[in-house]
């Protein structure tokens, strides 16, 4: 998966609470098992009108957002089932991090695994940023994982330790893969020497 050290992006204002996985990609993309083309079923109940033409209200459809990085949602971010899919799809549209108030436990730990930073923020300054989004789009977020950081420039949202920045908090060993861009797979296949060491001093 690709590494995640630090982004500047501009990000989609998603103010909907409660967004299910089945909203984020519906149950019939999950007959596919890879990620490729998933992106294109993200968020399809919304996004598209029954004869497939894009729907213009939606906010993934608005020129004004396009080629955002980051999602700013509601609380509750991930519920339902646990469908890996879901963070494949935001994975293949080109989203690299999720800020919410709160996130479903498994959705976050889908994230982290597939390379998708799942930020948490306090809910009072997530529906100030969401407000000032919706009114300047092209407001850009930077974001560092080495520092654990959020920061919007010239925006306390009423919380801010500093000017426009929040640290967030992170599994060490999550942060650390996805520094390395590393999935549980490639973390053990990081580890081989190690493993071949100790098995055959085992052996002795």
């Amino acid at each position: 998966m690709q590494p995640f050290t630090t982004l500047k992006a501009t990000a989609l204002p998603l103010r909907t609470e409660n967004v299910d996985t089945d909203q984020i990609i519906p149950a019939r993309y999950l007959t596919a098992v890879t990620q490729e083309g998933m992106g294109d079923g993200l968020f399809s109940w919304w996004r598209y009108n029954r004869d497939g033409s894009p729907n213009p209200d939606f906010v993934l459809n608005q020129p004004q957002y396009q080629g955002s990085e980051i999602v700013v949602a509601g609380r509750n971010f991930g519920i339902g089932s646990s469908r890996e899919h879901a963070v494949w799809a935001l994975n293949q549209y080109g989203f690299r991090a999720v800020i919410s108030p709160a996130f479903a436990d498994i959705f976050y730990n889908n994230s982290l695994k597939n390379g998708l930073l799942p930020i948490r923020m306090p809910e009072d300054t997530v529906s100030q940023l969401l407000d000032l989004i919706e009114e300047v789009p092209h407001t850009s977020i930077s974001i560092d994982l080495p520092s654990q950081t959020v920061t919007v420039p010239g925006f306390d949202g009423g919380n801010a330790a500093s000017d426009g920045s929040w640290s967030f908090e992170i599994d060490p060993f999550r942060k650390q893969c996805m520094l390395r861009g590393l999935d549980d797979l490639g973390y053990l296949l990081d580890k081989e020497e190690q493993i071949s060491a100790f098995e055959a001093a085992a052996s002795l």
